[in-house]
């Protein structure tokens, strides 16, 4: 292959056989998860009622690299590798001298990048024995992934859908049901979590927080039943690096390594997943991308949530983890990027963050859909609106090399189709997006409820 490829496939022999644990590079570990009750660091066995063994140990692990199982390994070749595609004609359209590469996840069952982590988790669990998962999700691609995963181990999948999201996506629901998840509204009648947000706010719009908090409440009620996290913790940040391994393989066939890795954030997963890799070769000397995560204005965990810890939920259920949070009962604008609506950002990614390794930045949601519409029109692909902020970022740094002259190489991840998101994307058409930026004083509001550790 040569620079010219628009589409840089590996072959499935090619797939990589291990994720890549980036705590092992990191210049100071992370700090620890602590108890809510004590605000002591907890063990692994804390984490037991939630999780099997094997991804508990993996949350804690310090090992460069985990192999990836067989088993998973052969649920993956359905899709994987994904392809590696550089955007010509986004190219053109700008009249650009920047090289742009994106890392497509559509391509998954599931149509994002979610099944990289559900599957593993699925298959954990069952090697343990449970019989039973219960989940979150906002935009629905989590649950959707979920679904998928559970259904190829035999495992039932109970899902808690932001309310939002859940009546602006109904098709994902359906996807879920035919795989043969049971979905609910978030929040629910089903739980103590969400009866007492019902009571106090009876047309709440959910959030991932009170989803969690009433997925964690059902999955503890039974000794079968175990809860899987689609973003935010250590084992699934880790499972999504075969996206980055991927990506490396592919961008070396034609030669290339990016200046710039610009990915869209939420809990942090698909960033993680595409930059952590690189990152490892970042810190060995071998190359030198400049890192962008980019958010959406309204839900703003690393441009104006504070560096603390807080719980992950809203009822206050899961461990303390340091993070930047917008607190953990900030209910967000119902924007249609259901996936980055979370209070918090992955303490992983929230501690590199803290140690200057990546920068951050917010864009709103209607040039986000300007974006997704532009790169729709060139490349073909209807993304859905999370990645769409990423892509509005490449968008701009692409045409500020075109005012430069600088030959950049961009690369990003699209983390998944907007098959199921085009009911956003009418809005967008009909006039009907506003952008909202957070107020700053949600943020104090939000904040003053936050447990202060250590004084």
């Amino acid at each position: 292959m040569n620079r010219d490829a628009t589409k840089i496939q590996l072959d499935e022999s090619e797939m990589p056989t291990h994720w890549y644990n980036v705590v092992a590079d990191l210049p100071a570990p992370p700090p620890p998860p602590l108890h809510p009750g004590t605000h002591e660091p907890i063990g692994p066995e804390a984490l037991a009622p939630l999780f099997p063994m094997a991804l508990i140990e993996q949350e804690v692990s310090a090992e460069r690299y985990i192999e990836i199982p067989q088993a998973v390994r052969d649920v993956y070749a359905l899709w994987r590798p994904s392809p590696l595609y550089r955007a010509r004609r986004l190219e053109q359209l700008l009249d650009t001298p920047a090289r742009i590469y994106f890392k497509y996840e559509g391509v998954s069952p599931a149509g994002s990048h979610k099944p990289n982590t559900a599957v593993p988790q699925a298959y954990y669990n069952a090697m343990e024995g449970v019989k039973r998962l219960t989940t979150e999700t906002g935009a629905g691609q989590w649950g959707s992934a979920l679904a998928f995963a559970t259904a190829q181990y035999g495992l039932e999948c109970e899902v808690w859908q932001v309310a939002a999201s859940f009546s602006q996506k109904p098709y994902r629901a359906s996807m879920m049901r035919t795989w043969g998840a049971t979905v609910h509204s978030s929040p629910s009648e089903l739980t103590e979590a969400g009866r007492a947000i019902l009571a106090a706010t009876p047309d709440s719009p959910g959030s991932l927080g009170i989803a969690i908090s009433e997925a964690v409440e059902m999955a503890v009620q039974r000794e079968d039943t175990k809860y899987a996290l689609g973003s935010v913790l250590n084992h699934v940040l880790l499972h999504q690096t075969i996206i980055g391994e991927e990506a490396l393989l592919q961008l070396a066939k034609v030669d290339e390594q990016p200046d710039l890795i610009v990915g869209c954030t939420g809990g942090g997963s698909n960033f993680a997943g595409l930059f952590f890799p690189f990152l490892r070769e970042k810190l060995a000397g071998r190359m030198d991308p400049h890192i962008l995560a980019v958010e959406p204005a309204a839900c703003p965990s690393l441009t104006k949530g504070e560096y603390r810890y807080d719980f992950g939920d809203v009822a206050g259920m899961t461990p303390l983890m340091k993070m930047h949070t917008l607190g953990h009962d900030f209910v967000p604008d119902p924007i249609h990027a259901g996936g980055l609506r979370y209070h918090g950002m992955s303490p992983l990614i929230s501690h590199m963050y803290e140690l200057g390794l990546f920068e951050a930045e917010a864009i709103d949601q209607t040039t986000s859909f300007e974006a997704g519409v532009t790169f729709a029109r060139t490349q073909g692909i209807v993304p859905a609106p999370e990645p769409t902020v990423a892509i509005a970022a490449a968008i701009r740094e692409a045409k500020a090399c075109k005012e430069s002259g600088e030959e950049k190489v961009i690369l990003t991840a699209l983390c998944g189709h907007g098959h199921f998101d085009m009911a956003a994307y009418d809005a967008y058409f009909a006039g009907e997006l506003t952008d909202y930026d957070y107020p700053a004083e949600k943020v104090a509001e939000a904040m003053a409820r936050v447990p202060v550790i250590g004084g």
